[in-house]
């Protein structure tokens, strides 16, 4: 296994890298920054209590969240297939408010912060703004792995609509039930209804901000509504590795925690003025055990600090 050379991966390393990847651009997040604020609802399952005893899960809430596009260019267009989509959202209130983030791939691109420092420094762009593909695959060739969410996302169709893509959270999340039996979960936000793709002519077709004029319209009738579900572990489940799925991951158990429909827009300063911080989890929800988790929590506020 290939890490960073010198095993000396931070938090703001890792910011610092994702940020010369995108080109330096000033006062925009590291990672996902383009991307538009909503509001909505939130309204629990009657099993919800069956996984967990979070209230950010088990009560009725108001929501904000996020729809976003991959990577650090606020300007990248929406028909850009090499980047991921996210919905980050907020349930509940007060003490018992959760910070889910969610991304259109159910992996992460690195097993650990040394191996995400080394994925990002062999692409940060060099004097003539591309990065050295002879490095790119070097760094691939020793870290097969990595390559995991990259080949997900070039077998599938590019994204049609924010809210007809499935989002999934690549960490496993230790889940205590009301009953209070804890096991490891996985999330996975699924639109009501199916996912909306487009093939390569069609995306040729469309304006670069094509996502959000479509979310536009879907908001304005009522079209924007998401399950929440959980994956449930079986023993034996890898937990401490993102780059990896859970064996037989798209058919096994899934409950429904309750659904979230999307009613409006909200000024993006909503969103930016604070961050979604995986860290907000509400008992009943743990930290994930994985050592990429641990070093988000602290980079999510380093990369709120440097854009202002």
């Amino acid at each position: 296994m290939s890490e960073s050379p010198n095993g000396v991966a931070t938090p703001a390393s890792i910011v610092d890298a994702l940020k010369a990847v995108a080109g330096n651009p000033p006062k925009v997040r590291a990672s996902f920054a383009k991307g538009r604020c909503v509001r909505g609802t939130y309204t629990p399952s009657d099993r919800a209590g069956d996984v967990t005893r979070s209230q950010s899960f088990r009560r009725p809430s108001r929501v904000l969240a996020r729809f976003s596009v991959g990577g650090g260019n606020p300007d990248v267009a929406d028909t850009y297939n090499r980047v991921l989509r996210g919905f980050s959202f907020r349930l509940g209130d007060g003490d018992h408010r959760s910070d889910i983030l969610t991304e259109s791939a159910p992996m992460h691109f690195a097993r650990t912060p040394d191996q995400m420092l080394a994925f990002l420094e062999a692409r940060i762009p060099g004097p003539d703004g591309r990065p050295d593909e002879a490095k790119v695959a070097a760094f691939s060739a020793a870290n097969p792995e990595t390559l995991n969410q990259a080949n997900y996302v070039a077998a599938r169709r590019l994204p049609g609509s924010f809210a007809g893509t499935t989002y999934w959270g690549v960490h496993a999340f230790p889940a205590t039930s009301a009953r209070g039996e804890t096991r490891f979960i996985k999330f996975k936000v699924a639109p009501v209804g199916d996912d909306i793709t487009l093939t390569e002519q069609e995306a040729g077709t469309k304006p670069a901000d094509f996502l959000h004029d479509d979310l536009n319209t879907r908001i304005a009738t009522g079209d924007v509504r998401f399950n929440v579900m959980a994956l449930l572990d079986r023993p034996g489940d890898p937990v401490m590795d993102v780059t990896i799925r859970w064996p037989d991951e798209d058919s096994r158990e899934e409950v429904r925690l309750g659904t979230i429909v999307i009613t409006g827009f909200e000024p993006n300063q909503a969103c930016d003025a604070s961050i979604f911080n995986p860290a907000n989890l509400a008992d009943g929800i743990g930290h994930p055990p994985d050592e990429i988790f641990a070093a988000r929590r602290t980079a999510y506020a380093i990369s709120l600090a440097k854009r202002r």
